[in-house]
This record gives structure tokens, C-alpha cells and sequence, in this order.
């Protein structure tokens, strides 16, 4: 009989892959599109709305800022593409911007951006969620109470797609995603005509007036508030660097395929960016933090959610209630919960390469069953899930702690790949090479100023509303990882093998069999630990009942055991300490000897019966890891119940169950 986590494992998430299958997982252009450029082509649906947000604070006159901020967010788009085209095509082993940092500035440069990006993932996945959720309520407004839920719903889902595997999460993903930009282009078309033909579309918003929160701006304040605006409008860019850190995953040429894949990302991302915003300023789209300063709106303002940008200008094109209107939406929805899935692709192999060298636990470099690293998967889901809870799934409230991530790794990534080009230049052999790499490095020389400025400007700008969580974390983040990098270094020279050191063997070895009873696995623990041939050997009891103690020594001596038995008292009734004590007196009285201790256990078949048997076997050799000199032997015995178990699974073949290959075998039986 199959167990049920066995089966449920199978149903879930599939059957595992061989090792040797993992170039069956590389991608195509066309399905590595909407799995690393998900994130920035899904802001499309939330940068404008952004941008507008935080302008309306000063009022509606400030509103025709909008295009020159978007206009800014545009060009800083397009010059981060082209730098991490020169990123993907001198580094095509992944590991993007980690890479180039520590390659080029050092180690702790490398784990600042290495932190940058981790802190970046965990909050793409809860902002895009979150987003997603927020397109849904505009759709269906009365599942606004169960938002927290839903969003813990589409993580859940998420985690589930991305532990099957890299390709079948990019066949599940790339219908929306495509879905989504022909929508958009749709939307953006139908728009444009529409003007042409003399009848602009009109937001269900435009007739709103906003409650401004700063009056009568001027000089610093009126700047500040546009660099806010732009800080906001700067999340378009979240998700650039992914194709950089997952070249490995494209198929050959991996360079050239992710270059283009890049490029392609860049063209579309602008082309939608700009026709959402230029419609929403036609639309005269109106949106503010609380439904409570749209002076005009018809809903309840505390309880009633006031539709998204995107929404509100598919309704003024499509109409309210059309097909195309509720097919945008949709679509909208999954691109956003589903751009989650470049932090999936990310953040486990950014994991998988600091654990690599050594900064990370070796667990999370480590491939699950269908060759995804699955515990780096498990780790961003439940750091996600924690956001989304802690802060009630609000777009608004979370994106305050975004992109500060993504500009401190832009920065000091177009900074290393200046120093990689000088490098390049001074060994370049022909006229040609040093031109290309002279513009290379102009190209990584601006972007590195560039993205310098706005991580100033972000920084100045979102600092006071939630971005000083993320300035915190960071620096834990890169002392963690120094700590478990030094750990790592540390137990390596430990246990390197010094060739001066000379390996003494142990003068003898004293064996120590633990009974409690004359039982068939006592007796099989004594026979053991003879068949072994120790020097000395003893069979010990801890005396915490002196009714059992008497009935052992009796069968003890009836059924003439060819060992001694000896009994040690235990006034108050503990069992793990006076066995270590005798172990240490042992090793005391012998220190150049080992001493072997044989503990019976029983192999059960049924979880819950673990927590009736073993628990005293379990502590004892907790403690007594923890003696040098002593080594500690488990002797199974296996119960009834565990041989029926070996028995239901006698017709398949070792490790089939595991595999996933005795679920299908008995489905067909």
C-alpha cells in the first residue's frame, strides 16, 4: 500500500526527474519571456497608478506632471536594459549582479547586492500578489473582506507550479502573460483610434476632485513630490536584472538568447508603460490612497474599494461591462500573481549559488525531485506569505518597501562591470575589441551614475514610509551570511587532514549494550555488539524501578546470557545522566580507548506510533554525539506493524515509491 503523502506528493507536483534530465528543463525564448520577464512587463498594470498617486497629493493641478515623470521612468528603463545586456553577455553563467560584484569590487560588495536582491524577490512575489488581488476585488468588490486569504491562496498555488519544475511553470505562465499583452496593446490601439476619431475615452473617475493632503507647493516641497512620484513610478523596473541571474536556464546560444529575451522585454514594457500612462492622462484617470479623498465617490469610502488605474481605463475603452473589459482584467490578475514567479526563478538560484559559496546553507543548493531547488522555493513562499499578512495584502502599504533592493544591486552591478571592462581593455589585442569595449563601459559607466541617482532620490524619498524596514534588513542579511560563510570556513579547517598529524588507532574498544528488559531486540543488541568482537563488553541498566530491575537480572541469569549485566543506580529515576556518566568514566580511566555504545530500537510503521516507542533511545544519543570518544550504534528491531508495510510494497523495487514510479504502477494494477 502506497502512503497517502506519497501519493498526494505525486498528484501535486509530479514525477521525479532524473539528473541527467536537466537539459530537458533548459528554455526557449519564448517560454523564458514570460518566466523572467513576468515582473516587468506585470508593473505595467501599477506604475502608472503609482506615479498618479503620489502626485494627487498635491492636487489635481499637479496631475500634468505625470508624463514628464513617466517620460523619466521611460528613458532610466531603457538604460538598464542596455546595461544588463553587457551584464548577460560577459557573464552568461547567471548569478547577474552577484557575480559581477564580487568578482570585480569584493566579497562584501557581493553580499550587499546579494542581500539587496533577496530582500528585492520576497517583495516581488507579496507586490504582485497583492496587485493581482487588487484587480480581482476591482472586478468582484465583494471578496475585499477575504483579500489576506486569497493572496496566501495564490502563493500556496504558486509554490506548487514552481516546485513541478522551471519548463512546466513556463508553459502554465506563458498563456497569460501573452494574454495579458495583447490586452494591454488592445486597450492601448482601440484607445489611440478612439481619440483619433474625436471621442476620447472618459475614466468613471474623471468628474471625481481630490482632497490633496500637501497645498499650495512650491520649490523643494513641489520637487520632493515629483521625485516621490518618480521613486514610485520606478517600481517598471523591478524584475530587469532576472535574465541575467538565469542565463543557465536558456537553451544555446544561452548570451545571445537572453540578450534578445532582454531586449524584447525592454520594447514591450515601454511601449505599454507609455500608452497606459498617455491614456490615463487622456482619460483623466483619478486615483488617492483612501476612497475617502475622491470628493464625489459614490461608494462608502471605508468599506468600498476604488478600482485600480488599469481597470478604470478599460472601462472608459471597453466599456464597463464588455467582454474585452473583464477579459483584460483577468488577464491583468494572472500576470500579476504569476510575475511572482521571476522572485521563484531568482531568488532559489541566487540561493543555490551563495550556498554554493558557502554564505548560504548547503541545503538550498541542493535540486528537489523535479530538479528545481525546492527548498529555496519553500523559504520565499513563507517569507512572502509573512508580508502579505503583516501588512493586510496592501499594494500601497508594501510597495513602500520596494525597489530599494533593486537600485542598490543596479548600482553597484553597472559600477562592477566598469572595473570588468578596464580589465578587458587592458589585455584587448585588436582596434576593434577596444572599441566594442569602450562602449560597453560608457554604457555601464552611465547606467552605474544613473541608477546611483535614483537609489539616492529612492532612498531620500520612501525612507520614512516603510523603505527603512529594508535599509535594516540588508545589513542582518550580509551579517548572516558572513557568520554562516565563517561557520562553513571554520569546520572546513577543522576537518581538513593535516598530513604532519599522525593517525593513532584506538588501543581498545569497550562495548556497551543498553537493556531495559530481556526482549528479542535486547537479545539482538547483545548478539551484535559480540559479533563485532570488542575487547570488553557490557550490558548496563539504569535502576529506575526496582520491581523491573530484579525481573531482568532473574532472566537475565535464567536464559545464562553470555555477557555481564551490570546495574546502575538512578536515585532520581533519570536514565540519559547516569548512562553518560558511565561512559565518561569509561573514557576517563581509558582515554586512549573508544567506547561503543549498542542502544535497541524499534522500526514502526505508522508515524504516531513513534511517539510511544524510542524517546529515552532518542536522548541518549543526543547526548552522547556529544562525548568524544564515543560512538553510538542503533540496532533496529522492527515490529509487526513496520514488516506489514515492508510487505504491501514487496512487488516494487527499491526506492520505486519514492520515486513516484509505485503510484502509477498500482494505478494501473
Amino acid at each position: 500500500m502506497v502512503s497517502p503523502i506519497d501519493v498526494a506528493k505525486r498528484l501535486l507536483l509530479g514525477r521525479p526527474f532524473r539528473s541527467d534530465r536537466l537539459g530537458e528543463t533548459l528554455l526557449p525564448k519564448r517560454l523564458a519571456l514570460p518566466i523572467f520577464a513576468s515582473d516587468p512587463l506585470s508593473s505595467v498594470a501599477y506604475a502608472t497608478q503609482e506615479i498618479l498617486l503620489i502626485l494627487t497629493l498635491g492636487g489635481l493641478a499637479y496631475l500634468h506632471l505625470a508624463p514628464w515623470v513617466a517620460g523619466g521612468v521611460v528613458v532610466l528603463l531603457a538604460v538598464v536594459v542596455l546595461s544588463y545586456r553587457q551584464v548577460v553577455q560577459a557573464y552568461p553563467s547567471g548569478g547577474g549582479s552577484y557575480e559581477v560584484v564580487s568578482s570585480n569590487l569584493g566579497p562584501i560588495p557581493g553580499l550587499i547586492v546579494a542581500a539587496a536582491l533577496l530582500v528585492d524577490y520576497v517583495m516581488t512575489v507579496a507586490v504582485s500578489v497583492a496587485a493581482g488581488v487588487d484587480n480581482i476585488v476591482s472586478a468582484a468588490p465583494g471578496l475585499n473582506p477575504y483579500r489576506v486569504v486569497i493572496n496566501i491562496v495564490f502563493i500556496a498555488l504558486l509554490t506548487a507550479m514552481n516546485l513541478r519544475g522551471v519548463r512546466e511553470s513556463g508553459r502554465t505562465f506563458a498563456i497569460p502573460t501573452y494574454g495579458f499583452l495583447v490586452g494591454v496593446m488592445l486597450m492601448v490601439l482601440v484607445g489611440f483610434g478612439e481619440v483619433l476619431l474625436g471621442n476620447p475615452p472618459v475614466a468613471e473617475s474623471a468628474h471625481y476632485d481630490i482632497r490633496p493632503e500637501q497645498v499650495g507647493l512650491s520649490g523643494a516641497a513641489l520637487a520632493f513630490l515629483v521625485l516621490r512620484a518618480f521613486s514610485s513610478g520606478c517600481t517598471a523596473l523591478t524584475g530587469v536584472e532576472a535574465i541575467s541571474n538565469g542565463v543557465p536556464a536558456f537553451r544555446k546560444p544561452k548570451a545571445l538568447n537572453a540578450a534578445r529575451t532582454m531586449t524584447a522585454m525592454g520594447v514591450i514594457a515601454i511601449v505599454m508603460f507609455s500608452g497606459v500612462t498617455v491614456l490615463a492622462m487622456i482619460s483623466h484617470t483619478r486615483v488617492a490612497e483612501n476612497t475617502c479623498d475622491l470628493i464625489g465617490f459614490a461608494g462608502d469610502c471605508h468599506t468600498d474599494p476604488q478600482r485600480t488605474v488599469i481597470a478604470q481605463i478599460a472601462a472608459a475603452v471597453f466599456g464597463g461591462h464588455n467582454v474585452l473589459f473583464y477579459y483584460l482584467m483577468v488577464t491583468t490578475a494572472l500576470i500579476l500573481i504569476l510575475a511572482a514567479n521571476t522572485a521563484y526563478n531568482g531568488f532559489p538560484l541566487l540561493n543555490s549559488i551563495l550556498a554554493q559559496h558557502r554564505y548560504m546553507p548547503r541545503q538550498l543548493h541542493t535540486r528537489g525531485d523535479r530538479l528545481a531547488f525546492s527548498n529555496g522555493i519553500i523559504l520565499l513562499a513563507v517569507a512572502a506569505g509573512v508580508l502579505i499578512y503583516a501588512f493586510d495584502g496592501s499594494v500601497t502599504r508594501l510597495i513602500q518597501l520596494y525597489i530599494v533592493g533593486v537600485f542598490t544591486s543596479f548600482t553597484l552591478c553597472q559600477a562592477g562591470m566598469v572595473r570588468h571592462w578596464n580589465r578587458e581593455l587592458a589585455t584587448a589585442s585588436t582596434q576593434a575589441d577596444r572599441l566594442r569595449i569602450h562602449r560597453a563601459r560608457a554604457i555601464n559607466a552611465v547606467g552605474s551614475c544613473v541608477t546611483g541617482i535614483v537609489l539616492i532620490v529612492v532612498m531620500i524619498t520612501k525612507f520614512s514610509h516603510g523603505a527603512y524596514l529594508v535599509v535594516f534588513a540588508m545589513p542582518i542579511l550580509v551579517a548572516l551570511m558572513y557568520l554562516i560563510h565563517r561557520h562553513y570556513t571554520s569546520v572546513r579547517a577543522e576537518l581538513d587532514v593535516d598530513e604532519d598529524d599522525e593517525e593513532t588507532l584506538p588501543s581498545r574498544v569497550h562495548a556497551i549494550v543498553l537493556v531495559s528488559g530481556w526482549t528479542k531486540a535486547s537479545r539482538r543488541a547483545v548478539q551484535f555488539a559480540r559479533a563485532t568482537h570488542p575487547d570488553t563488553i557490557t550490558a548496563i541498566t539504569v535502576n529506575v524501578d526496582d520491581t523491573d530491575t530484579r525481573l531482568l537480572q532473574q532472566n537475565w541469569d535464567r536464559h545464562d546470557v553470555a555477557i555481564a549485566l551490570k546495574v546502575i543506580e538512578s536515585p532520581y529515576r533519570e536514565i540519559t545522566r547516569p548512562v553518560v556518566d558511565y561512559a565518561k568514566r569509561l573514557r576517563r580511566d581509558h582515554p586512549r580507548d573508544v567506547v561503543s555504545v549498542y542502544i535497541p530500537e524499534y522500526v514502526v510503521g505508522h508515524w504516531w506510533e513513534n511517539l510511544l516507542h524510542n524517546q529515552s533511545s532518542l536522548r541518549l544519543k543526543t547526548r552522547l554525539l556529544f562525548e568524544p570518544g564515543v560512538m553510538v550504534t542503533s540496532v533496529p528491531f522492527q515490529l509487526h506493524s513496520s514488516r506489514d508495510r515492508d510487505l504491501s510494497r514487496e512487488e516494487h523495487r527499491p526506492g520505486e515509491v519514492r520515486r513516484g514510479i509505485a503510484v502509477g504502477r498500482s494505478d494501473r494494477q
